[in-house]
């Protein structure tokens, strides 16, 4: 990975910090990369995410790669509408279907609209993306992700049946992270 070129922004979802997730495991073996820090569960401002998205952009020099994971491929998509910052191409993992009602445990619709997260951005996206979606993602059915990587111009990438890839889903190291990232890189230069 030629990661010299551009500095990897990741993207954490509406969790905190897992040691052995795979963003954490991705992000302590690159040489640049920066984290936006996860704000949890409780906060679902999503106006605040996206300018905490856009604080850490702003803090980096050169080109971003960014690497978002569920809810941050939300917030992702609500951030690329209003940056001006250059994005090579962002790696969108199993983005959660806020358009329907999630699982016990998870923010209600009612309280999703309330945080600003509805509706969901289907314009394309400014920059290329790879959208990495589950067949079995408790968080999102696969043709409802198919249908989101479409409106966003994504390329849709199947992973079979990945879970929602993390932890709880038997993902530690998830290597090909770094392929799609290498691939946006490629197609950028």
């Amino acid at each position: 990975m030629a990661t010299n070129r551009f500095t990897v922004l990741i993207v954490p979802g509406l969790r905190e910090p897992v040691d052995q997730h795979w963003q954490t495991l991705l992000a302590a073996g690159l040489p640049r990369v920066r984290t936006v820090p996860p704000m949890g569960r409780e906060d679902l401002d999503c106006a605040g995410k996206v300018a905490a998205i856009e604080r850490e952009a702003q803090a980096i020099d050169g080109p971003i790669i960014i690497v978002a994971h569920s809810g941050g491929v939300v917030m992702t998509v609500h951030w690329a509408r209003q940056t001006r910052r250059k994005v090579l191409g962002a790696l969108l993992a199993t983005p959660p279907d806020f358009e329907t009602p999630m699982p016990a445990g998870y923010p209600t619709l009612d309280a999703l609209r309330a945080g600003g997260w509805l509706p969901l951005p289907r314009e394309p996206l400014p920059f290329p993306s790879i959208v990495a979606a589950s067949r079995n993602d408790p968080l999102a059915a696969y043709d409802r992700v198919a249908r989101m990587a479409t409106d966003w111009d994504s390329t849709l990438v199947d992973l079979g049946k990945a879970g929602h890839l993390n932890p709880a889903s038997g993902y530690g190291p998830w290597p090909e992270a770094t392929q799609w990232i290498d691939m946006l890189a490629d197609c950028a230069h």
